[in-house]
């Protein structure tokens, strides 16, 4: 676990862009107002997207350029997610992170054989967070 503040946040992106180079499928959980959609600012910014990130929690997704895509199940839930037909979502070459997976979608990705990572994100001392990073 890495105790980093926002302004550290490329290292971390860094990181998980090394565990998935050719992209894939990054999980954010964490407590509400943990810092899942600033990470995934964060990430939308080392990757060169320009576009302003905002939570699609009443949208479930967003899309930024080809190679970003943003989830956020907290409204709808994985039985939800997967009778959307969201799961084919993964199919787009990019980076997909999702706020609020749980381990039925966990359980999916791993049948599916999707390349993941995930990132716990909990608040610490003097407004940071502290990150923990776990491969699939």
């Amino acid at each position: 676990m890495i105790q980093l503040s926002i302004a550290q946040l490329p290292k971390l992106c860094e990181q998980i862009t090394h565990k998935l180079p050719d992209g894939g499928v990054v999980l954010l959980q964490g407590d509400l107002a943990s810092g899942k959609t600033t990470f995934t600012q964060a990430f939308s910014h080392f990757l060169g997207i320009e576009d302003a990130v905002t939570s699609p929690t009443f949208s479930l997704q967003q899309r930024y350029g080809d190679k970003l895509f943003h989830y956020d199940l907290y409204n709808y839930g994985f039985e939800k997610f997967l009778s959307l037909g969201m799961m084919e979502e993964f199919e787009h070459a990019g980076y997909h992170l999702i706020e609020w997976g749980d381990e039925k979608l966990i359980e999916w990705l791993k049948k599916a054989g999707f390349s993941y990572v995930i990132v716990k994100i909990t608040k610490c001392e003097n407004d940071t967070r502290c990150y923990e990073v776990q491969n699939d």
